[in-house]
């Protein structure tokens, strides 16, 4: 499939484009999804180690579509962030704008893939049984994963667009690197094409080091999970994926704030395995693209968030990166008391007229 490639420098945007390109709000059926397991005979990680029958769970919407060169084009995978799933994106906030009758990834038209990464969901994981005896992966091999789930498993050679989130943002930045003609079109949402340091790295570390300093822990041996250190590490990870401005607006009071963040921290803890939250932070260690963004030649639209605290638009990063990378367009979504901090990327309400733009000068 032909495609325009687009080029600007960075730009940080006041508005996001006009209103009206894309397809109203309307209820979409997530029951269409069919999940299924992608099993690899034998997987090596970058570390050497290796396991046989490492599984990668994933979902589809869609049927694949085979264009006269007999390859699939028309399939879309869309990348979830550290410790999600594919699942999260069957939300109404992301499949009432997106996946519907005319709506920009209409499942009647696009093949959508929401894989479960290596060490979540329902893929294999620390939490499957060897605990901290599991292989140390990095995103490298998550995208060697997803790499070989597209290639052998779907008989997908290239993609009509890869979008991701956060850690998903991540990996299509690595797609991009390695194999620049992966993608027709790429929407990486809520990261930056650098190494994980500075303040970054260093919440990430004292989340890791709550849970490993409990006593409960026990080296990762635990009979019951160490529950006073994931509350911890999750208390940091509210704050950093929390939205100042609209959580102000809407807990305004001191009583209001305090039973909010009770009704989370309740919500989220029993659901984390302490060892598998280790291994998603400690997945990014050497995550870092920045020496070789000139590579990138894939048309893409990179968004990040204003009231973002993990990828703060102050540290002028964004900007830099994108100067280097002439396919790629930048945008800086606004703040204001609606948008979600870094979870905008999952609300398609801030950003869905990009897709769209991004879908038809890809054509």
């Amino acid at each position: 499939m032909s495609h325009l490639i687009f080029s600007v420098t960075a730009l940080i945007a006041s508005a996001i484009a006009a209103p009206g390109l894309a397809q109203d709000a309307q209820p979409f059926d997530t029951s269409q999804a069919v999940e299924a397991d992608f099993v690899m005979d034998e997987f090596t990680f970058g570390t050497g180690e290796r396991l046989e029958d490492v599984r990668l769970h994933y979902r589809t919407l869609g049927t694949p579509h085979r264009g006269p060169d007999g390859e699939i084009d028309n399939a879309v995978m869309i990348l979830h962030g550290t410790g999600g799933t594919g699942a999260q994106f069957l939300r109404p906030r992301f499949t009432d704008l997106l996946f519907g009758e005319g709506q920009p990834l209409d499942t009647s038209r696009y093949f959508i893939i929401l894989p479960d990464n290596i060490g979540h969901g329902g893929s294999t994981k620390p939490s499957d049984g060897l605990r901290m005896n599991f292989p140390a992966y990095d995103y490298d091999d998550m995208v060697e994963a997803q790499r070989r789930l597209l290639r052998e498993g779907l008989g997908i050679e290239k993609l009509r667009l890869a979008f991701g989130t956060s850690m998903g943002c991540m990996h299509i930045f690595m797609w991009a690197e390695r194999d620049p003609d992966f993608a027709d079109a790429a929407m990486p949402m809520a990261c930056l094409p650098a190494e994980i340091a500075g303040r970054n790295r260093m919440w990430r570390m004292a989340a890791m080091d709550m849970i490993k300093t409990d006593p409960a822990w026990q080296g990762g041996n635990y009979e019951t999970q160490p529950v006073h250190g994931i509350r911890g590490a999750t208390y940091l990870g509210i704050i950093a994926g929390s939205a100042p401005v609209y959580l102000q607006k809407e807990y305004p009071t001191r009583e209001e704030a305090e039973a909010y963040l009770e009704e989370r921290i309740e919500a989220a803890v029993p659901n984390i395995d302490a060892n598998d939250y280790l291994y998603y932070f400690n997945s990014s260690r050497n995550y870092n693209p920045w020496p070789d963004l000139e590579k990138i030649e894939a048309p893409m639209t990179w968004m990040n968030s204003a009231d973002d605290f993990i990828n703060p638009p102050g540290l002028r990063m964004a900007e830099a990166a994108a100067a280097r990378m002439p396919t790629v367009r930048y945008i800086l979504i606004p703040e204001d008391e609606t948008t979600q901090g870094h979870s905008t990327h999952t609300w398609a309400k801030f950003w869905q007229d990009e897709l769209v733009d991004l879908l038809q000068r890809t054509e």
